[in-house]
């Protein structure tokens, strides 16, 4: 792994049908799994016609690199059930038939020019762009 390398990562947190609940930035030379807490909390209320609002999703599904101890007792510890696949054990393959929302979601950000390539020096401004990109997202999905 490069320390040095330049450039920025969009973190993302989906639900099962691929529409972007939680997104962040950081830097290329940080490692995914010191995202995932400001993600989970970065989740708003989902608002529902039957009983109050859901402040925290049901089950979480994650790849390797979220494969610490850590990070799985503070998923149980706010009630999230959690569903990462083990370093040396199990292969990511398992978890494809979820993984492929995350991928579609980062093909359709990918598809906006402005995303592809960082213009912007202030990580606000590509953090705003990236916002407006799902509410793009949203939008077509929703009103299809």
């Amino acid at each position: 792994m490069d320390r040095g390398k330049k450039g920025s990562k969009i973190h993302l947190i989906t639900e099962r049908t691929g529409l972007p609940l939680s997104i962040g930035i950081s830097g290329a030379n940080l490692h995914d799994s010191q995202a995932l807490k400001p993600l989970v909390r970065g989740i708003p209320p989902i608002r529902s016609r039957r009983g109050p609002r859901r402040r925290r999703p049901a089950k979480l599904h994650g790849d390797k690199s979220y494969d610490y101890d850590d990070l799985r007792r503070w998923l149980r510890k706010r009630g999230i059930r959690h569903r990462i696949a083990r370093k040396g054990i199990e292969s990511s393959t398992r978890l494809g038939r979820h993984r492929w929302t995350i991928e579609r979601t980062m093909s359709w950000l990918a598809g906006c020019r402005r995303l592809h390539r960082r213009y912007e020096r202030k990580a606000e401004h590509f953090l705003a762009f990236t916002a407006l990109a799902c509410t793009l997202i949203c939008h077509r999905r929703l009103t299809k």
